[in-house]
């Protein structure tokens, strides 16, 4: 098999996917130092892998969901990890999960009943993963080397829970509204070939 250089973002997003195992193991080991180290590889990776392909012009489809998806495993795989352990409530990690099933489901039913669906993460959505990135991060950094306030860790929780549902209901809203013009315009392009 043959790499070209186009792929190298997509082999480095594969790669930050293959930390999600290693991460979640740490985290259950509460090896929280390693669990942050590799977090750190996973962000600079991400950052690169994203910085390569807008620089050279190898944004592809396929990147276009690996990117999303390396980024939701590794978030949802260290929430449950988190509550595991509980040092997250687990019903803000059922509401984050209930969330990114949505969000597939939601996928799935209008690729198989309207169209191509791509990716196009809103501004709360890109929100509402950073919050996400910055409670797990600072909970593992209370959990190794800084102690951070209760007062601040509880926050971020109910500002994750925010972003978390008005996120979830702006898909609603913006891909509800699309897959409604896609069938009203699907349906008078019928009309008016009838006609």
């Amino acid at each position: 098999m043959v790499i070209r250089r186009a792929d190298i973002p997509n082999l480095i997003t594969l790669l930050r996917i293959g930390l999600v195992p290693p991460v979640i193991i740490a985290l259950l080991n509460e090896a929280f130092s390693l669990a942050l180290l590799l977090y750190l590889v996973a962000g600079i990776s991400d950052g690169l892998d994203g910085y390569i392909a807008k620089r050279y012009g190898y944004v592809s489809r396929l990147g276009s969901i690996l990117d999303p998806l390396a980024d939701k495993l590794l978030l949802v795989g260290t929430f449950l990890a988190l509550a595991w352990l509980e040092l997250l409530p687990a019903w803000l990690v059922l509401t984050v999960v209930l969330r990114d099933i949505l969000i597939v489901a939601g996928a799935a039913a209008y690729h198989v009943f309207i169209g191509r669906y791509d990716m196009a993460p809103t501004l709360i959505s890109k929100l509402n993963t950073l919050m996400q990135i910055a409670l797990g991060l600072a909970v593992v950094l209370a959990q190794s080397l800084v102690p951070l306030p209760a007062w601040l860790l509880d926050g971020l929780v109910f500002v994750v829970l925010g972003t978390t549902v008005a996120s979830g209901a702006d898909y609603v809203w913006t891909w509800g509204r699309r897959a409604l013009a896609a069938r009203q315009s699907r349906r008078h392009g019928n009309r008016n070939r009838h006609v």
